[in-house]
């Protein structure tokens, strides 16, 4: 009889790595290429659809009997321990939130019934793609995650600093990030997106591009957490005590505005000070400086959602501010830093699956894919299904069931019943907690489900294959120097992508977007512009909106602003306080800077500086100012540190205060005097104003 069981052999990739063990031949005939081929589960199951989850309809939930993706995040989930596999960098703060528009006509959620009511909260702010030592400055998303202690339980508004994402389907998520993190056979690059598996990626995901686009514009280069939007990205539900619903989108709008870094700004930060936000964050929280956001909502009807050229379950898509206007009921104000990092920061585990009654969810399916995954991912990360216990965590109202047990328990329950339902009182009486049906959460029943919702299938919406109108949107709604920055930063990330098929294909995506986009990034990388990518719905023309523009917001104040003032031997000591005092009283602070920080001789007296000049760039200050006496011109002119300091304030666009010494030595190093450089009685008036017409002159944009 013959010989039936096939004999086996290691597979190997491309680069020779082990990776499974196939069979060679047996009675189907040699199956090794065929196995190497095919996508499967861990159990060597084919996957016919690595794009889709099962859902409930095209716009239905996601299914939990989909165990291909359930599968597929919950190994993702566990990869790393016990540092977050994204988000491992953050900063966080306690304080309160204040509803200011009372909403009980659209929620029943208690935060939003009254004005006045107030709210504790605690909020961590996070670069996405490095670990836990990277630096705070990257180009990269930043997560903006706010944790509400309210009465009626813990409600999580887990979002970005950007309000669309890379993906559509929650499937797609551990490729995003395998492909955005170090490269695997490499190690590096460490947060960073300027590399050939991000760009192979994104290139062959249409869906992404928008996304894309915000993160090549400024919003992804913040000057701070204290000056960056937050997005709840998704779109939720709101239901009142009537059971009456409408949609919503969540946005933080910043009390102190919109400001971000230039690049080669960002660059330099990174390497004069690597806490530069962590620092920015917790010193203006401890000086009483502290930072605000207001909460606004944007609310809509499903009958209006069904009748725009977008779908409002797509992550990837944002409706336009001129459509529906945000509207604001809050301002949340952060006043304490944590007493210890690794207890409140490190410790804290947010849940978008967290909310209360009153807000519900939606189909959208990233959002479906994360309410599984962040939970899963938290007792991954803090090794305990108790994790919920630990005080950062634990909510403010009372907390009783029946789970029990688990490593790390903290309570002590008593009692013999530990099941519902029970009758263990001695008259025969139930004993312990009991479903509430009266005032418990009860997930909301209709909408948004097609008439066939009954089906089961791996496909999306049809307005879900439109890639390119908000992309388009996005990138013609801001002004001329935002596109120049935007198209720039393709340049220098497609320029680190050593796949030229990879940068021709993204520019035949960038040439769908916009075709002066296409041909300015092309022109960047000495390449041609190839024809644009075919597109699998027709693109629809939208008015540009200003809202999506930094600088279509105006000039940043001065306050909450920090501005750097150098000083030297011989400086007049009554101009440095004069200049201090003038900043201070508009809300800026102000920070004294020399060579050396230990006392300087000034003309009336010792000054000691705030920061020593070799660590303290002018990157780090929104604008600055010199106060010299001539005398020091020869010191100042020899040391590179000062022309530094000078040239770079120049290239970055900063105001610069200069007294009569100062214009001297500026126009020794050929920095031309311009509207930007301004006596020491019109600075305090003029700064932190950027003056982009500047950039022409000292570096190429695309």
């Amino acid at each position: 009889m013959a010989d039936t069981h096939p004999s086996y052999e290691t597979a190997t990739g491309d680069a020779g790595e082990t990776h499974q063990q196939v069979p060679v031949n047996g009675p189907h005939g040699n199956q090794r290429d065929a196995a190497r081929s095919h996508l499967t589960t861990n159990q060597g199951l084919r996957i016919s659809d690595n794009q889709n989850s099962l859902k409930a309809g095209a716009r239905g939930p996601t299914l939990l009997e989909d165990f291909v993706l359930r599968e597929k995040i919950f190994h993702f989930d566990h990869e790393r321990i016990p540092e977050r596999i994204v988000h491992a960098r953050g900063s966080a703060a306690h304080g309160v939130f204040e509803c200011t528009h009372a909403i009980p006509e659209l929620t029943s959620a208690g935060l939003f019934a009254a004005i006045g009511k107030q709210t504790p909260v605690f909020v961590r702010f996070s670069t996405v793609a490095g670990g836990a030592g990277s630096v705070d400055t990257p180009r990269d998303v930043r997560g903006f995650a706010v944790k509400f202690y309210t009465e009626e339980g813990n409600w999580d508004l887990v979002g970005n600093n950007i309000p669309v994402f890379f993906i559509q389907d929650a499937i797609k998520f551990p490729d995003l990030v395998h492909a955005v993190k170090m490269e695997a056979d490499k190690g590096y690059p460490q947060a960073a997106s300027a590399h050939d598996t991000f760009w192979d990626f994104v290139s062959l995901m249409p869906e992404s591009i928008h996304m894309v686009l915000w993160q090549m514009s400024d919003r992804t280069i913040p000057r701070s957490p204290r000056f960056m939007e937050g997005f709840g990205i998704h779109t939720f539900r709101l239901v009142n005590a009537e059971g009456a619903s409408k949609l919503v989108k969540f946005h933080w709008k910043p009390v102190l505005g919109l400001q971000s870094t230039t690049w080669d700004e960002a660059v330099k930060i990174a390497g004069a000070d690597p806490d530069y936000h962590r620092r920015d964050l917790y010193e203006a929280i401890d000086t009483g400086a502290f930072p605000a956001w207001d909460l606004g909502v944007q609310v809509f009807e499903e009958s209006w959602a069904q009748e725009q050229p977008f779908d409002v379950l797509d992550a990837t898509k944002l409706i336009p501010e001129e459509l529906v206007p945000v509207r604001i009921i809050g301002r949340m104000t952060l006043n304490r830093n944590p007493d210890n990092f690794f207890a409140e920061t490190e410790q804290s585990a947010f849940c978008p699956a967290n909310i209360v009654p009153g807000i519900d969810f939606t189909p959208d399916p990233l959002l479906q894919g994360r309410l599984f995954s962040y939970l899963d991912t938290q007792k991954s990360r803090l090794g305990t299904a108790n994790f919920h216990q630990l005080p950062i965590n634990a909510p403010k109202c009372p907390m009783r069931n029946f789970q029990r047990d688990g490593m790390m328990q903290m309570e002590i329950p008593k009692g013999r019943a530990n099941y519902e339902p029970n009758s263990l009182n001695e008259a025969g009486e139930p004993t312990g907690p009991r479903e509430c049906p009266a005032t418990g959460f009860t997930t909301f029943a209709r909408g948004m489900l097609p008439n066939n919702s009954d089906q089961h299938l791996r496909a999306r919406p049809a307005l879900f294959a439109d890639h390119y109108s908000q992309a388009r949107l996005f990138y013609r709604s801001q002004t001329p120097v935002e596109q120049a920055h935007l198209a720039s930063a393709f340049v220098f990330e497609l320029s680190k992508v050593g796949l030229e098929h990879v940068r021709h294909r993204m520019l035949t995506v960038l040439g769908a977007v916009d075709e002066d986009l296409g041909r300015r990034v092309a022109g960047g990388l000495a390449m041609e512009l190839p024809p644009p990518a075919d597109m699998a719905a027709p693109v629809v023309e939208m008015a540009p909106s200003p809202a999506l523009s930094i600088l279509s917001h105006g000039q940043p104040p001065i306050e909450g602003r920090k501005i750097g003032i150098l000083f030297a031997e011989g400086s007049s000591l009554k101009a440095i306080e004069a200049m201090k005092t003038a900043i201070e009283s508009k809300g800026g602070k102000a920070v004294l800077i020399a060579q050396k920080v230990g006392g300087i001789p000034v003309d009336d007296g010792m000054l000691k500086a705030e920061g020593q000049l070799m660590g303290s760039p002018s990157a780090l200050f929104d604008a600055v100012a010199s106060i010299i006496h001539p005398d020091a011109l020869d010191h100042l002119r020899s040391d590179h540190a000062v022309h530094a300091w000078f040239a770079d304030a120049y290239a970055h666009c900063k105001t610069i205060g200069a007294c009569p010494a100062t214009l001297r030595l500026l126009e020794e190093w050929g920095i031309a005097r311009d509207d930007g450089i301004a006596s020491l009685e019109e600075f305090p008036d003029l700064a932190p104003a950027r003056h982009w017409d500047r950039e022409g002159k000292v570096r190429l944009l695309a």
